[in-house]
């Protein structure tokens, strides 16, 4: 039997294909199938019955575990996050004694100067946001060599430097854990009967910003 997917033979988009993260919650629904799956185990003895209950307390526990593990993993990247807020403010400030900063710099400043606002909803944006702060704003200390030079600031863009790449690992354990959660869900019949009886949807995992993958593609000469 041949392959179904030969790489040596078309179809073959040469143009590539670009992939997005799709912003959606799905819920898990069970049907008919699974109520009588359960009643039966009842109609059949009450040891199948009881053995399945201990089964579904045994997975409730694991989505509650789970969401403790989703939880701390969040919680890593908010720490890197407002690390980062903390270093735009104080490059901000020292720089802003020098030159002129682009508006959208010092409008990033001001936004988080009374704390970062990260929940599940925001945390992207915020990452994107801080950014395209960082974008703007590290080119300009670029084209002012005594400001390259000051001790404060170029320490100050060695520490983003290692944050970005703390949180890139640390939105990679992030996934794995949103992975593990959706995959779960829908492990019949233990994990979805119990995920669909308490209301659980699909977790959406970190994206990257439009912007950051048209920059990603760009060819620097």
């Amino acid at each position: 039997m041949a392959n179904e997917l030969d790489e040596l033979a078309p179809p073959v988009n040469g143009n590539g294909r670009d992939v997005n993260v799709i912003e959606k919650q799905l819920p898990v629904k069970i049907g008919w199938g699974s109520v009588l799956f359960e009643v039966v185990l009842w109609v059949c003895g009450i040891l199948p019955g009881l053995i399945f209950l201990f089964m579904k307390i045994s997975a409730a526990n694991y989505f509650r575990k789970l969401q403790q593990k989703l939880q701390a993993d969040a919680s890593t990247i908010d720490n890197y996050i407002e690390q980062r807020v903390v270093i735009l403010q104080n490059v901000a400030s020292l720089v802003g004694k020098a030159i002129e900063l682009d508006k959208d710099v010092m409008k990033t400043v001001a936004a988080y100067r009374g704390g970062a606002k990260l929940d599940d909803t925001s945390r992207n944006a915020v990452y994107n946001q801080l950014d395209m702060a960082f974008g703007r704003l590290f080119p300009q200390v670029e084209a002012y060599p005594e400001l390259k030079a000051h001790a404060a600031i170029s320490e100050a863009m060695q520490q983003n430097s290692y944050l970005q790449k703390e949180i890139t690992a640390a939105r990679s354990l992030y996934n794995d854990t949103v992975n593990q959660w959706n995959a779960s869900l829908f492990c019949w019949p233990t994990k979805m009967i119990v995920a669909a009886r308490a209301g659980y949807t699909t977790r959406i995992p970190f994206s990257t910003s439009a912007s950051v993958k048209a920059a990603a593609r760009s060819v620097i000469l």
